[in-house]
């Protein structure tokens, strides 16, 4: 067989050139490429934790600054509900002041009021007085045909008033 005799001559060139191939492939490739793409993965992953970490300090902090954003807006928001209520008590007490003198007013003008109305009264009752003493002198003059004093007059509309 021919053939076989013909792989027989070229095998060493053969396998020369395969080792030779492989020799360079494994130095160039994997010894030159390989560490350097291990290196960037590693850097890579390095980065990626050194970043997780990070976040998760930044979320430690985010909560801690909430839970004090929460402290401090109970606080403010008693202080305000205190000023609220500081206001409303000075409101109220000064619309009490405000309501006492206007009270004091209105109690005055009342007073003022009824004391006028009382003299008015008076001097009405008076006048009647006065005009039912004329009258019950000129009946009796009328009637009785005797002049009766102007003291006798009033005296008897007086009594007649008191007894109803």
């Amino acid at each position: 067989m021919p053939q076989i005799a013909q792989i027989a001559e070229t095998y060493s060139s053969q396998i020369f050139w395969l080792l030779l191939t492989f020799g360079f492939v494994f130095f160039v490739i994997g010894l030159g490429m390989v560490p350097k793409v291990q290196g960037t993965a590693d850097a890579r992953d390095a980065k990626i934790t050194g970043d997780l970490d990070a976040a998760k300090a930044a979320f430690a902090r985010a909560d801690e600054a909430e839970a004090d954003y929460k402290v401090r807006d109970a606080q403010n928001r008693t202080a305000a509900q205190a000023v609220v209520a500081k206001a409303k008590a000075d409101a109220a007490k000064a619309s009490e002041t405000k309501l006492a003198a206007v009270d004091a007013e209105v109690a005055a003008k009342i007073a003022a009021a009824e004391a006028r109305i009382r003299a008015a009264s008076d001097a009405a009752l008076a006048e009647i007085e006065t005009v039912a003493a004329d009258a019950a002198r000129d009946m009796v003059a009328r009637i009785a045909g005797v002049e009766a004093s102007d003291e006798a007059a009033r005296n008897a509309v007086k009594a007649a008033l008191a007894h109803g």
